[in-house]
């Protein structure tokens, strides 16, 4: 059995639920000063709203949408020691609604990294909890590179033109291969671009390396200002890759050596397939059904008991196109509750919801 180097993996990574008031909301109880913050309404539709500490509060960026940053005083208004402070906008904290939020601890607002041939307006990376945020601008050509401060390999990446309007760009290491990439904000299965958006060259332990020119390169178009998010599997506390569907009730179970507090999925091979979250406040019984989807402005569904979390894994059900067509492939990124095996208390293992 392997021990985890992270203790709490609250301490990186938590999701918080809140009701909205319609005006100044402090927000406590996420363990951490967060550095990324995904919020979502859950009871209605509305956009998904993200705010990170290198662009800045009050900066929004809608992962359901191709939208450029846009600035809302409104929105989120500062990152605090226990969570983050809202104001009145109807995307973060409307009187009365439901909300989750996704958080992670990267490191602060960052400093310039020179490792690359574009050198970075800023990157936040924390080397324990394997995340990076990258903020550059492109110079249009194609295999240029970025520093994301890592010191490992990141195996799930992406990445937004904030300067513009542009669908954000998923690469993974669970895609076919690096010439292949998929859109946060919609539904299309993989898909590949020449030159390839990310470079066709997966990370290493120091680069991340970007295709070049206008569209259809648009994570390095030259003088457009990007954001990246980039993740690295941390025993115990993430994993990033893929699964292979087998269309039954009793579905696959994907060992991730943790007890999950939160996973993201999408479909690699089938078109039309939305991207899902679910996570272990909303669905905090197995088995359970509660999911958000990121490239729709839904609310919450509800239906069906399809998942699992248990204490080294999750496990999915039912023949269900979305998360479990028979002999499709489907990426992951997940995030843990508890790893399977803490190396504090005589390195007892975790045990299941």
């Amino acid at each position: 059995m392997a021990y985890s180097a992270i203790l709490k993996p609250t301490d990186y990574f938590n999701t918080k639920l809140y009701s909205g008031n319609g005006s100044t909301n402090a927000i406590t109880g996420v363990g951490f000063q967060p550095d990324i913050t995904w919020c979502k309404k859950s009871n209605s539709a509305q956009d998904h709203g993200l705010v990170d500490a290198v662009r800045g509060v009050t900066e929004v960026i809608y992962p359901n949408a191709s939208h450029a940053q846009t600035t809302d005083a409104n929105s989120l208004t500062a990152f605090d020691s226990d969570g983050f402070t809202l104001g009145s906008s109807g995307d973060f904290n409307q009187n009365s609604d439901s909300y989750a939020s996704w958080n992670w601890k990267a490191n602060g607002a960052g400093s310039a990294n020179e490792a690359g041939s574009i050198n970075t307006t800023s990157t936040s990376a924390n080397t324990t909890s394997g995340v990076s945020i990258i903020k550059y601008t492109g110079n249009g050509s194609d295999g240029a590179t970025i520093g994301h401060g890592l010191g490992v390999a990141p195996t799930f990446l992406i990445a937004k033109k904030t300067s513009g309007s542009e669908s954000w760009y998923v690469g993974s290491s669970g895609l076919t291969s690096w010439d292949y990439k998929l859109y946060l904000d919609t539904a299309d299965a993989q898909s590949t671009n020449t030159p390839p958006v990310f470079g066709g060259t997966a990370p290493t332990t120091t680069l991340i390396t970007l295709g070049g020119g206008a569209y259809p390169n648009p994570t390095n178009a030259s003088g457009q200002t990007y954001i990246m998010y980039a993740f690295a599997p941390i025993k115990g506390f993430s994993l990033m890759g893929s699964y292979t569907g087998n269309g039954n009730a009793n579905g696959p179970l994907i060992n991730t050596g943790f007890k999950p507090a939160m996973v993201i999925i999408k479909s690699s091979t089938v078109g039309s397939q939305d991207w899902i979250i679910i996570d272990n406040k909303r669905g905090p019984f197995n088995t359970f059904g509660e999911r958000l989807y990121p490239n729709l402005s839904n609310a919450q569904d509800t239906s069906g008991e399809y998942f699992n979390f248990l204490s080294n894994g999750f496990k999915v059900e039912e023949n269900v196109d979305v998360w479990n067509k028979d002999s499709e492939t489907y990426i992951f990124m997940a995030f843990a509750e508890h790893p399977f095996v803490s190396n504090t208390g005589g390195g007892l293992p975790t045990t299941a919801r």
